[in-house]
């Protein structure tokens, strides 16, 4: 084989490198904001699905976040220790657990709102730009689904 039949292996030919590169380093971006609320970025995704739902059954939160139950649960635990959140069973099944934005937790909210504005500005694109990348990722997501 030669040198060329390899071109595939180039790190600069990975559409996943500049995916998993661009991640970590925007998460690096917004860590001192997060900090600000006393929140990872993992667990500020987390609250803004609580503040948007308000209570949500922990299998459908970890759906929503791409998350698995080894990651998701000692996160809720830490929310939880914090005040943020409160877990509880179903009363209908035993099995089923839920998570609840507390009074703290709703707090938050207020402090986080001006967030996305502050973080988005850390990201050096247009308003189309971002637009166009925001749909690009989904479409990806949406097919991994599959």
């Amino acid at each position: 084989m030669s040198d060329s039949d390899y071109d595939v292996l180039k790190l600069k030919n990975q559409l996943c490198f500049p995916l998993y590169a661009c991640s970590k380093e925007v998460i690096r971006l917004y860590r001192p904001y997060f900090s600000k609320l006393d929140l990872t970025y993992t667990q500020y995704i987390t609250m803004m699905v609580l503040w948007e739902e308000g209570r949500i059954n922990v299998k459908e939160l970890g759906k929503r976040l791409y998350l698995d139950s080894g990651t998701l649960t000692p996160l809720l635990k830490i929310l939880e220790a914090k005040g943020f959140v409160k877990r509880c069973r179903s009363s209908e099944d035993e099995r089923l657990l839920f998570i609840e934005i507390t009074k703290e937790g709703e707090a938050l909210k207020k402090r986080a709102a001006s967030m996305p504005q502050k973080l988005l500005k850390l990201i050096n694109l247009s308003d189309d730009e971002a637009a166009t990348l925001y749909s690009i990722l989904y479409k990806v997501l949406d097919g991994l689904e599959k």
